[in-house]
């Protein structure tokens, strides 16, 4: 069995389709982490979902921002709407009520003992260890996939708080818990989230660290892939897998296979022409 892990699909469904059979992935056999954002601003974001869900517990998936903008769409909320999104297809679907439950029990972060890997979407505050981490996401999915679901997303949008303590409560410990799982690149010196800047390293604000290289991090010597941050570029550094590599922008779509070492990694180049969101950005640079 291999197993492989794999960056920000967002509904760029025949990337992935390529991507799979580049690796010769088995369906029967191996098994494949999605790293969040599944959906959105690609073309085929209710296929993605149809693919993952069909794979059963071959596919293992963390939510994203992306994700979590879909249900916040799909609660009612329209004033979530942004004029990239492509998430039509799921909520006009047939099968979207089926495809929204399935995504809304999915974890925010997962934890493979016996591969001693970690998959989250965005990033961990420096205070969590992996058992923290696994604590806080049970927090926010036992809300996602409870009755009172869509109250969730009138309190989640929002930067504060920055900085973790267990005396944080309601929807203020739910938002940061959150923020951390799905948005977070970089913190400032002090450990709390930086949220505002979300290009390469060489850009940042001072005094602003990658999440990764905050000192003291608990999970220093944990290994996790993650996706999110396509200016960060794909790649080790250190313990952490960075995976999201642009693929709907008309970059790349990446995987790397983590039950192996030496880790080996695979790209595959997007096809801009079918993908609205690479499609708007050459039309923006013109």
């Amino acid at each position: 069995m291999a197993v492989y892990a794999i960056g920000d699909v967002q509904g760029c469904f025949d990337e992935l389709e390529r991507l799979l059979d580049a690796l010769h992935f088995d369906a029967e056999q191996d098994e494949v982490w999605l790293a969040g954002d599944l959906v959105n601003r690609g073309p085929k974001s209710a296929e993605t979902l149809r693919f993952a869900k069909g794979l059963g517990n071959r596919a293992k998936v963390v939510l994203g921002n992306h994700d979590l903008h879909l249900l916040a769409q799909a609660s009612g909320g329209k004033e979530y709407q942004h004029r990239l999104d492509t998430l039509d297809s799921v909520i006009n679907a047939e099968d979207s009520d089926e495809l929204l439950t399935w995504l809304r029990h999915q974890p925010l972060f997962h934890h493979d003992a016996t591969l001693q890997f970690s998959m989250v979407h965005a990033g961990l505050p420096p205070e969590w260890t992996i058992d923290d981490a696994l604590a806080r996401a049970a927090e926010v999915e036992a809300v996602l996939q409870g009755d009172d679901w869509r109250e969730f997303f009138q309190h989640m949008y929002g930067n504060k708080p920055k900085r973790w303590s267990a005396d944080l409560k309601g929807w203020d410990r739910l938002r940061f818990i959150t923020n951390c799982f799905t948005r977070l690149r970089y913190c400032h010196e002090d450990g709390s989230l930086a949220l505002k800047f979300k290009g390469a390293p060489k850009d940042k604000p001072a005094k602003q660290k990658p999440w990764f290289d905050m000192p003291k991090r608990a999970t220093v010597n944990d290994r996790i892939v993650f996706g999110h941050w396509s200016q960060l570029g794909t790649g080790q550094y250190g313990n952490v897998f960075s995976l999201d590599s642009g693929a709907v922008w008309g970059d790349h779509l990446t995987a790397v296979r983590i039950d192996t070492h030496p880790y080996q990694w695979t790209t595959i180049e997007a096809d801009p022409a079918g993908l609205p969101a690479a499609r708007n950005k050459v039309a923006t640079k013109k």
